[in-house]
Order: C-alpha cells, then structure tokens, then sequence
C-alpha cells in the first residue's frame, strides 16, 4: 500500500513516496491527511470480533492472535541506551538523506530507468532539510553545503558498487514463541541469497550497536549472506568496503532471540497476528 509507506516500520520516505508517484510532496501529504481525517471520522462499524483482545495468545471468542511487535532499531536502542545530541540528529539526518536518495536511485535503475547525478542529488538535499526541520535543528549554511558535497561523494561511490541495482526487501516478522514479533528490514538484498546494510561511515570494529542490527537481520532473513556496505562519507575521496558478516553461530542466534523476546515483551506494541502483512519467519525459543 502506497508502496510501503503505511507499513511498520515505514518502508518510503514521503519525499521519496512523492518522487515515485511524480507528484509534489505537498499534495502527497495532503492526500494522506485527508484519508486520515476520513478514516478517524468514518462512524464505526461492528466487528465481529466483541471480545477484548488478551495480553497474549488466543481470545477464545474471536480466535484472533495478539503478540506484541516492536523495530529492529527498537531492540538494538534498548540495548544500546545513549542520549541523542544536535550532533547526532545531523549525522541521522545526513544519513536517512543518503538511505532516502540511494534506495530511490538503485529501485530506479533496477527498473531500467537512469536517474541523473542532479536529480539524485536535488532528492538527497530535500531528504536532509526535511529531516533536520523535523528534528528543529538548524545548521549554518557552509555546513550544510559540506554535507551535501559528502552525501554527493557516497552516491558516486555506490553507483560504481555491487550494491547498484539492488532494492530494498519487504519487511519480515521475527516471530517467538507465537507470542512476540520483530519487525525487521536490511538496506538491500538481490532476492537470492544475499541482504545488505549500508552506513555511511566505516568503523573498524565493528560497533555492537550495529552487529546486534545485522543479527536481527540475519534472524530475520535465515540461510542468505549478510554484508555491511560502508560508504565513509568522511573520507576523500569517499572509501568503499563490503564486509562480509560470519554466520550466526546457534549461541549467537539464542542470545539474538532472547534480547529480542525480552524487548518486545517489555516494549512491543499489541498487534493481531493474523492482519499482520509480512513474511512471517518463527522461532521458538525455550524458558530460561
């Protein structure tokens, strides 16, 4: 639906949503808001489902499943707890410009069509200034004019990688015990036995933050080959490594499912399972 931007987690920016329907980016979201208001004051309809949902399981009278599902980047934030300064809404905000422009430019090109460095560009810009507007944060101009040179580098730099051409997967449910879900959905995959994940840096380790993502990843897409895709932006001119990540050992794996049931349990937001849309990968894991 509205190719992925009412999904959980939102799989299209509405910049990009905009760009791919060719229309204004103001009348995308006028569009959206007046289905919204409709939606909010249709008058309810009756269910056939009466009875209240449980915590958990099964309601016996509408035999509905309720578990409780949280983002990929929910698990790995509670693990990982660290206050967000102005410096870090930036780089997230130079980041999801280049997530934003790069999934646009590689969709693009797997469909044939050869968008230009300028209209790449022109998307990227946009991208960074809603993000940091929506952020309320303001930088000077000849910062800004920096990281636009930056995010320009790294797309030169993955036009010429392997990653080129390949689109972004739906997301998949991490399902435990029945009960509990993670949403979860690399950069890229080429729909066969390989998924991706870029940054836009190159750290050396890599951070726990980031291999715990790429866990979840691979928990998620089990028997495909995980890469990280590092872009460094802060390099000149721009480096480009891809990092192949070793399976998950079954510890590893263990250790994986249980961060994720306990973060979801704790976290999750109620959801039926059976109106859930999304290739559904289950696990079981035991008490303890």
């Amino acid at each position: 639906m509205a190719a992925g931007y009412f999904a959980v987690p939102r799989g299209i920016t509405l910049t990009d949503l905009a760009a791919r329907l060719d229309r204004s980016k103001s009348a995308v979201s006028e569009s959206i808001a007046i289905i919204e208001r409709k939606l909010l004051e249709s008058p309810r309809r009756s269910t056939t489902f009466p009875a209240q949902p449980t915590a958990f399981g099964r309601d016996r009278r509408s035999r509905m499943t309720t578990i409780r599902i949280v983002a990929a980047h929910e698990v790995v934030r509670a693990a990982f707890p660290r206050p967000v300064t102005e410096r870090d809404e930036v780089a997230m905000a130079v980041g999801k410009a280049i997530d934003g422009s790069l999934s646009r430019y590689s969709y693009d090109f797997a469909q044939g069509r050869r968008p230009t460095r300028t209209a790449m560009n022109r998307l990227a810009e946009e991208i960074l200034d809603d993000e940091l507007a929506g952020a309320g944060v303001e930088i000077p101009p000849d910062d800004r004019a920096r990281e636009l040179v930056a995010v320009s580098a790294v797309l030169q730099a993955f036009r010429r990688s392997e990653v080129m051409g390949l689109t972004r997967p739906r997301s998949r449910l991490i399902l435990i015990n029945g009960e509990v879900g993670v949403y979860a959905q690399p950069d890229f995959w080429d729909g066969k036995g390989r998924i991706y994940e870029m940054k836009s840096y190159h750290a050396v380790p890599t951070p726990p933050d980031i291999q715990l993502q790429v866990e979840l990843f691979q928990c998620a897409f089990p028997g495909f080959r995980a890469f990280l895709a590092w872009f460094d932006r802060h390099a000149t001119p721009v480096t480009t490594t891809i990092d192949e990540v070793p399976e998950l050992r079954s510890e590893e794996l263990e250790r994986t499912l249980r961060l994720a049931y306990r973060t979801s349990s704790e976290l999750g937001v109620p959801k039926v399972l059976e109106f859930i849309d999304a290739p559904t990968i289950p696990y079981t894991i035991l008490p303890g």
